[in-house]
């Protein structure tokens, strides 16, 4: 994206433009931005420990400070502790323009995340909220996001084909009951198109997760990548799997065969390749968290 060019969201087949304000939540988002990466940084906070799926290769850990890896935090914040924690830190570190809530589990299945959301905007409306989810219910509480002005939004969408998705997911909780298999994919991507949809008709900036995991959804990658371009996704990640829990034994791809992925589908969707797979309370620039030490000392340097 050259100087001055505001980037542009696919509505019913039409380029409508964004706004300024909409520009600056690309300019300033380490995530969006690779430039911004180095000059601005991001707050997440970790209030929300509930999942509504679970993922096979995920594991949850809320107390492992030496991983960086999502899903992982040193503790779990109430709305009101984690509404604390972000003026001190804004205090401090003045270049944290991204406050946003990735976890440690969905935020979208738990009540303390909306909570948060509003604490923020009656406090700090100028920063960047950002949110990062699954997609199960994103068609039920996207309202809610944008009545809290959550402007950029991330979807872990690891296939547009149930086929290849259902050998990602162990079950996914839908209306009290567990879903598993087919039933389970079908259900999981229904949902995550149809709030990808709403989310770009509201021009929110919308960036895809994909896991990368050989052997189940390595070749079918590209067609992610096309059909979220014609849906007006903003930027598309890839996240090579981490070995663990049912995925333990899988290699992840080199680095080399990830910037492959990421140059083939790069005519179809803008390519995030600087991702810091971060934690659920990172703090700081990408690659450079400060958040043992805001823990360590229990923020009081920020004062």
């Amino acid at each position: 994206m050259t100087s001055g060019e505001y980037p542009t969201a696919k509505v019913n087949g039409k380029d409508i433009p964004y706004d300024p304000d909409v520009l600056r939540k690309v300019q300033e988002h380490p995530c969006y931005s690779e430039k911004a990466c180095h000059t601005f940084g991001r707050m997440h906070l970790p209030v929300a420990p509930k999942c509504n799926i679970q993922c096979n290769y995920c594991v949850r850990d809320f107390d492992c400070v030496n991983e960086s890896r999502p899903g992982v935090c040193s503790e779990v914040l109430s709305p009101q502790r984690a509404i604390e924690l972000v003026r001190k830190v804004l205090a401090k570190y003045s270049y944290i323009k991204v406050i946003g809530i990735a976890g440690p589990g969905e935020p979208l299945a738990n009540e303390e995340t909306f909570e948060t959301l509003r604490l923020l905007k009656e406090e700090f409306p100028v920063p960047i909220k950002c949110l990062s989810t699954n997609g199960l219910v994103l068609p039920e509480k996207i309202d809610l996001l944008e009545k809290y002005d959550v402007g950029n939004l991330t979807v872990t969408l690891n296939g547009i084909d149930p086929a290849i998705t259902e050998k990602i997911y162990e079950y996914v909780t839908w209306e009290g009951e567990k879903l598993r298999g087919r039933e389970a994919a079908e259900k999981l991507l229904e949902q995550q198109l149809k709030g990808i949809e709403m989310a770009v008709e509201r021009k929110m900036l919308v960036k895809i997760n994909t896991v990368i995991v050989p052997g189940i959804n390595e070749d079918h990658i590209i067609d992610i990548a096309k059909k979220m371009g014609e849906m007006g996704v903003y930027t598309y990640n890839l996240i090579p799997v981490i070995p663990q829990y049912k995925f333990a034994d899988i290699v992840p791809p080199t680095m080399a065969r990830k910037r492959e992925l990421h140059d083939t589908c790069a005519p179809y969707i803008r390519q995030m390749r600087h991702c810091a797979r971060c934690r659920a309370d990172a703090i700081g620039l990408l690659g450079k968290d400060v958040q043992k030490e805001v823990y360590r000392s229990g923020c009081d340097g920020c004062k």
